[in-house]
């Protein structure tokens, strides 16, 4: 054993201590660890999540505050000018209905398009759709709608044309009056998408053959709105 050997055999077992390594330098990538890196694609779908919560929530807020409700129809009067039966068997009509249209909405107006209306005798036409004027209907109000239908020569079934006969001798007759369009809540600067309203109102009136102007509404008519 060399004299170098067993000078390096005294030092350990005397204790020297060891020889530090050496500190990582400042190009060692140990001393400082890369991040992992985020992919755009992940950025981006955070993004989006973050954007739909925020505009669901504002929606919810929105409709909390708002909360829109359907408006009311209702019928107080009706006019027969014309009613009669002629062969093949045609009909011809003209009438005038009054028609209560309410927004009971504090916060919401109404805005109504491509409105028309429409009678029916015992499930079929008589008249024409008439088209009717736009509706934009302010908060807390209440608008009458006129509409003055009007049907020339409208071809019905023969069990339509008897019945009307027959009702016309009673003094009798039971019709519906239909309209139609569509209808949108508006808040400010907010605007819903359209909505079909269907409003149908069945009533009795008392008429006889021959008789012009306003006719009784017997018992109470009844206005039903699908929207």
């Amino acid at each position: 054993m060399s004299d170098y050997d067993q000078q390096k055999i005294q030092n350990e077992s005397v204790g020297y201590p060891q020889k530090p390594s050496p500190l990582p330098s400042s190009n060692d990538p140990r001393k400082y660890p890369s991040s992992p890196t985020r992919s755009p694609a992940k950025t981006l779908c955070t993004f989006l999540l973050i954007l739909v919560i925020l505009a669901g929530l504002v929606v919810l807020i929105l409709w909390l505050v708002y909360r829109p409700h359907k408006p009311n129809f209702s019928l107080v009067g009706a006019a027969i000018y014309d009613l009669n039966v002629t062969s093949p068997p045609y009909m011809s009509t003209t009438m005038q209905f009054t028609v209560l249209a309410r927004n009971p909405n504090r916060r919401v107006r109404l805005d109504y398009g491509q409105f028309s209306a429409i009678v029916y005798y015992k499930g079929q036409a008589i008249t024409p759709p008439v088209v009717l004027p736009p509706l934009f209907q302010k908060t807390k109000s209440t608008v009458i709608l006129s509409p003055l239908i009007r049907g020339a020569s409208v071809p019905v079934s023969v069990e339509v044309a008897n019945g009307l006969l027959i009702d016309e001798v009673y003094g009798v007759v039971g019709l519906r009056l239909v309209l139609m369009g569509k209808m949108r809540y508006k808040a400010g600067i907010v605007k819903t998408k359209h909505y079909v309203v269907y409003v149908k109102c069945d009533m009795l009136v008392g008429y006889k053959m021959g008789f012009m102007g306003q006719v009784p509404l017997l018992g109470s008519p009844d206005c039903q709105l699908d929207l």
